[in-house]
């Protein structure tokens, strides 16, 4: 059976370490479902948190495979019970009728509404992904709708 799983690793900070780590993946028959990467306060350094379902039983050789590419300094398992995971969505909605603006503006209280214009309400939501994927499947009701999400990131709760 194939669980998800999220995997945190530290790499070097150069051109073309995202597509030789996300190769590892690729080989491998995996697919990637999120990836978020971001620089560390070391700028030679970045983050990256990929999101895939695989067997138990295989993930333990994915990450000894991840460990052996020369650009990963640290790779490991994040651990579901210590996660705090978030995503951040920017979703605009396209307005038909300007009397929907206030039922638009009512159901935005979950985000920040952070541009307005007459034919358009560009709101932000951060939350879990089923939660942007709710607000997404609601706010769709009202318009046309135009979505940017990051993908997942994740860090592990201290201990």
């Amino acid at each position: 059976m194939k669980n998800e799983y999220l995997i945190s690793t530290v790499v070097e900070n150069k051109s073309g370490v995202l597509y030789r780590t996300a190769n590892v993946f690729r080989q491998r028959g995996y697919n990637i479902r999120s990836i978020s990467v971001g620089e560390l306060r070391d700028n030679s350094m970045s983050k990256m948190t990929f999101v895939i379902e695989a067997e138990e039983n295989a993930i333990n050789q994915l990450i000894k495979v991840m460990n052996k590419q020369i650009d990963v300094v640290d790779v490991k398992i994040l651990d579901p019970k210590r996660l705090i995971k978030k995503e951040l969505a920017l979703i605009k909605i396209y307005v038909k009728d300007q009397k929907m603006i206030p039922k638009i503006r009512d159901i935005s209280n979950i985000g920040t509404i952070i541009d307005e214009s007459v034919n358009s309400i560009i709101i932000e939501v951060t939350g879990t992904s089923e939660k942007i994927t709710d607000f997404v499947e609601l706010a769709s009701d009202y318009g046309r709708i135009d979505i940017s999400r990051t993908g997942l990131t994740a860090i592990e709760r201290g201990e």
